[in-house]
């Protein structure tokens, strides 16, 4: 398997700017691949760094050490150290990222939501968003919130929007922070289907799952961020 994703001695330090300065270790020399074909589960307690390590790997965070390598084709992005129009890039081509919140920009349709991934890949505007409708309707969002922002939804309706975008495209890379928190076990299943999907197309993914049932059936391996823990 070739590996698409390194995590080489990577920390983070949180500087706690309202309560005069004080920091706050949150992980020390993470070491992490993940390779094609692969979907890693982090595993442990709250607070112990789960999403920071997913954040940093996005570039919504930045490591305060280390290296965080993206293998994309012939060359390795370190993102750690990438410039943010490098980070941009590798978002659009590279690194998908379904976190547990859709963050939707205001009056703008669902349909369009999902379908703007592809279209920042140069996919035709028609052809983008027949993927997007043929993914929200495998998700049970009913057709008549389609062209309705998604803003108005409930939490579980916004979190299939959510999700749909992040599987849209086919990049090399998938983030998944909780992907099914809102879901009933209808929609999770289907949610697992697609993981299952990605993983056997030949996807790296590295993810979260509080859901006990869903982490057996989609995971790889497992790897417990508590090893990470600052001494």
């Amino acid at each position: 398997m070739t590996m698409r994703l390194c995590l080489s001695g990577v920390g983070k330090t949180f500087t706690m700017h309202l309560r005069d300065g004080i920091e706050l270790p949150v992980l020390r020399n993470v070491e992490l691949a993940v390779s094609e074909g692969e979907c890693v589960v982090l595993t442990g307690p709250s607070g112990a760094g789960k999403s920071t390590i997913l954040r940093m790997i996005y570039g919504n965070y930045l490591a305060d050490e280390g290296q965080i390598l993206v293998v994309d084709g012939e060359k390795i992005v370190d993102v750690a150290a990438a410039p943010p129009r490098r980070v941009l890039d590798l978002r659009h081509r590279m690194i998908a990222y379904v976190s547990q919140f859709l963050r939707a920009v205001p009056r703008v349709a669902a349909i369009d939501v999902v379908a703007e991934p592809l279209r920042l890949r140069g996919i035709l505007p028609e052809i983008a968003r027949n993927r997007a409708a043929a993914l929200l309707e495998r998700l049970n969002l009913p057709e008549r919130l389609w062209s309705l922002p998604p803003a108005t939804f409930s939490g579980g309706e916004q979190q299939r929007v959510n999700i749909a975008r992040g599987f849209v495209t086919d990049h090399p890379i998938l983030i998944l922070d909780e992907p099914t928190a809102s879901l009933d076990a209808t929609n999770r299943d289907i949610i697992a289907e697609l993981i299952e999907e990605r993983r056997e197309s030949g996807a790296a993914m590295l993810g979260i799952f509080h859901d006990a049932a869903l982490r057996r059936r989609v995971a790889t391996r497992a790897v417990d961020v508590g090893a990470f823990a600052p001494a």
